[in-house]
C-alpha cells in the first residue's frame, strides 16, 4: 500500500497489559491526527476486530490517560485469531471499516499473529513492543520494563525493612518466566545476595554456599530475588528446601506477581511509549510494515517481525558479574 492511500489506522492493544500502553495509544491518536489521518481503537485485542468492536477516535479521546497504568481499549489473547475462520472474521471487520493499517502494541505473540494477518490479507501493520519482560529482539528497553522494575524494587526494599528487623531469608519471586531481565535488575538494585534467573544454570549448592557466606559475614538477614521461570524450581520449593538445609533460619516467602503490571507508567516508560506510538504512524505513512518500532542507542529503529519473534534480548553477562561482585 503507497504512502497515499493510508487514511485509518486501526490500534489494538494485545497480550498482557503493560504501564504505557495507554500513552502509546494517546501518542499513535495525536500522530494521525497530527497527519491529519483517522485513527480507530479496537477494544479487547483481536477479538475487537473478530467482534467488530471499533470505536473513532481524536485528540481529545485520549485526554488523561498518558498517567494511567493498563489499558482503556483493554487487551486479551485470542484464541478465535488463531483460526482461519477467526482472521477472516478480523479482515471483514477491517474492510467494512475502511480500515488501511494496523498499530498493534504487545509481545512476540501479537506480533506473530500480525504476521500471519499479514501474509493471507496483506494488511500493513507495525508493532509496537509492549511487555513488562524486556524480551523482545530490536529494542534496548520494551515499554513497561522500566515501570515494573521500579515497582519491584520499591517492594522488595520494604521486604528487607521487615527481614533486617526480623533477621529473616526472604526469597521474592518477580516476573519473569521465559527471562530474568526484571529480576536481575531488581537483585542488583535492592541489595539482594542471591539472584536465580532462567539464563544461568544455578544450583541449590551454589545458593547454600552463598547464604552460608552471609552468615559468617556478618548479615543479619538475606533477600533472594527468583524469576518466576527459574529452572530449580519455584519459590516455595526452594524456600522449602533452603529451610531443610538451614532448620535455624527464619524463611518467608513473597510473591510479587501482577503487581508489577500495573500502576502509573514511569516517565522514562511514557517518553518511549510516546516516541514509538509516533514512530509507528510515521513508519505506515512511509511505506513500511511487517516490521516492529523499537529504540537501540536512543535511536528510532525498526526490525522485521520475523527477527522479533525468532529472536530475544540476552541478558548482559556484565550485569551477572556484577550481581556477584556485590553479594557480599
Amino acid at each position: 500500500m503507497s504512502k497515499s492511500s493510508i487514511k485509518t489506522i486501526g490500534v489494538l492493544t494485545s497480550g498482557g497489559d503493560a504501564p504505557g500502553m495507554n500513552t502509546a495509544i494517546r501518542a499513535v491518536v495525536r500522530a494521525c491526527s497530527y497527519y491529519n489521518l483517522n485513527s480507530i481503537g479496537i477494544r479487547e485485542g483481536y477479538d475487537g476486530l473478530i467482534n467488530n468492536q471499533l470505536s473513532k477516535l481524536d485528540a481529545r479521546s485520549v485526554k488523561y490517560i498518558i498517567n494511567r497504568g493498563g489499558t482503556f481499549l483493554k487487551s486479551a489473547r485470542s484464541d478465535e485469531f488463531r483460526t482461519k475462520e477467526g482472521r477472516m472474521k478480523a479482515y471483514q471487520t477491517i474492510q467494512e471499516n475502511e480500515i488501511d493499517a494496523l498499530i498493534i502494541i504487545g509481545g512476540d505473540g501479537s506480533f506473530r499473529g500480525a504476521s500471519v494477518f499479514y501474509e493471507e490479507y496483506g494488511i500493513p501493520f507495525i508493532g509496537i513492543p509492549g511487555t513488562i519482560d524486556n524480551d523482545i529482539f530490536g529494542t534496548d528497553y520494551t515499554i513497561g520494563y522500566d515501570t515494573a522494575l521500579n515497582t519491584a524494587i520499591e517492594a522488595i526494599d520494604r521486604i528487607r525493612d521487615t527481614a533486617t528487623s526480623h533477621n529473616r531469608v526472604f526469597f521474592i519471586e518477580v516476573m519473569g518466566r521465559d527471562a530474568g531481565f526484571i529480576a536481575l535488575n531488581s537483585g542488583i538494585g535492592s541489595g539482594a545476595q542471591d539472584i536465580l534467573i532462567p539464563e544461568v544454570k544455578d544450583s541449590l549448592e551454589e545458593l547454600f554456599s552463598s547464604l552460608e557466606k552471609s552468615e559468617i559475614s556478618g548479615k543479619n538477614s538475606s533477600v533472594v530475588v527468583v524469576a518466576e521461570g527459574e529452572e530449580l524450581g519455584n519459590v516455595y520449593e526452594l524456600a522449602n528446601a533452603t529451610k531443610e538445609h538451614f532448620p535455624d533460619y527464619d524463611i518467608r516467602v513473597t510473591v510479587l506477581g501482577h503487581i508489577q503490571r500495573g500502576g502509573s507508567p514511569s516517565c522514562m516508560d511514557r517518553v518511549l511509549a510516546s516516541r514509538l506510538g509516533i514512530a509507528a504512524v510515521e513508519g505506515l505513512t512511509e511505506g513500511k510494515t511487517n516490521v516492529m518500532a523499537g529504540l537501540q542507542s536512543n535511536k528510532i529503529v525498526f526490525t522485521s517481525i520475523e527477527e522479533a519473534i525468532k529472536k530475544h534480548n540476552e541478558i548482559d553477562k556484565e550485569l551477572i558479574k556484577v550481581a556477584e561482585i556485590l553479594a557480599r
